[in-house]
């Protein structure tokens, strides 16, 4: 088994293709370490001369800076070229004495504010036009709605976006203005909720369908199928350990990978070396193989690593391993692995 980065699937019922190896710019936004300009401007160079056709982003990676620096790189190729995803559900608000929170090493100078309003997704489509230099977006997503982010408010959340952001969506898609509308969380439950309720195109799912974590593929992935959603994968190598191995300082959602974590990757490096296959070919050609999966978008620091993905995408995988990982229990073996 091996997959062409380049080649294409459907979003959904739309008539937006996507790359099946797409890109993530949250690292633009300076997720967890900062990113030079000249870094940016070279990953995505470097993937769309690969072929590599979607790209996704959104307000919150680095207050606007993954936006910004995204926009600016995409405007030296063709618009007709990529297909651009970006997000709904936090406005930036200027304040010089913004706090740098959570996973981002630095950010511009804004404080976010939820809002899953019908004029807050509005206005955070246009703002986002803005920073990002272009005159449409492709696919819009419904971000974060998730007790991670909104605590006990979460209930209220999801009723003002399926009232508000959801409702402005739809219309802006029935009117032609954006190709594709879904919802970006890694909250498996919730994204069912959220193909129950409404009429999505596509899912931005974050890290629930890798070879470290399956649970979208019992209740999320059929559901999906049924309703013609498609999954676009994020966070595939959750936060890196599925492309650096089990190493000193590995990363796994964000944070040091725990030891069970580094336990596990270790036995799956090993099935790898007897076969040959590294472990990054292994975390890229997996989410692929199920049928729902349009796109896997993970994220880039540097032109080497678009190259990396790009020859893991395309590296020769034997029936063999899958079926030793099968076996030994370190995947589910009702999964589909080609």
């Amino acid at each position: 088994m091996s997959f062409d980065p380049a080649a294409t699937r459907q979003v959904g019922r739309t008539k937006l293709r996507v790359s099946q190896l797409g890109f993530g710019a949250a690292p633009m936004g300076n997720l967890l370490a900062d990113m030079t300009d000249e870094a940016a401007n070279a990953s995505v160079a470097t993937a769309i001369e690969a072929g590599v056709s979607y790209f996704d982003t959104a307000p919150f990676y680095g207050h606007g800076l993954s936006e910004h620096r995204l926009g600016a790189a995409l405007r030296r190729h063709p618009r007709g070229k990529f297909v651009l995803s970006s997000k709904v559900g936090r406005l930036l608000k200027p304040d010089p004495a913004a706090r740098t929170p959570g996973p981002f090493a630095t950010t511009l100078p804004f404080d976010l504010v939820y809002d899953y309003t019908r004029d807050g997704a509005l206005r955070s489509i246009e703002d986002s036009l803005q920073r990002l230099g272009t005159s449409h977006l492709d696919i819009v997503h419904i971000h974060d709605v998730t007790a991670k982010w909104r605590g006990d408010a979460v209930e209220a959340t999801y009723k003002q976006a399926m009232d508000g952001a959801y409702r402005a969506l739809a219309d802006l898609r029935a009117a032609g203005t954006i190709g594709a509308i879904g919802v970006g969380i890694n909250d498996v439950d919730l994204m069912c909720r959220f193909a129950t309720d409404g009429d999505f195109d596509c899912f931005m799912l974050a890290g629930r369908y890798t070879l470290l974590d399956t649970t979208a593929h019992a209740k999320l992935l059929p559901l999906c199928e049924k309703k013609t959603i498609s999954i676009l994968l994020a966070a595939p190598y959750h936060s890196g350990i599925l492309a650096t191995g089990a190493v000193a300082g590995a990363k796994y959602w964000y944070a040091d990978a725990p030891q069970e974590v580094l336990d596990r990757v270790r036995k799956i490096e090993a099935v790898c070396a007897r076969h040959g296959v590294s472990l990054q070919a292994a975390a890229t050609q997996f989410p692929l193989a199920h049928p729902r999966i349009a796109s896997i978008a993970a994220g880039y620091r540097s032109p080497d690593e678009v190259r990396a993905a790009l020859k893991a995408c395309a590296a020769p995988i034997p029936s063999a391993f899958w079926n030793e990982l099968k076996a030994a229990g370190l995947i589910d073996p009702a999964v589909p692995t080609g």
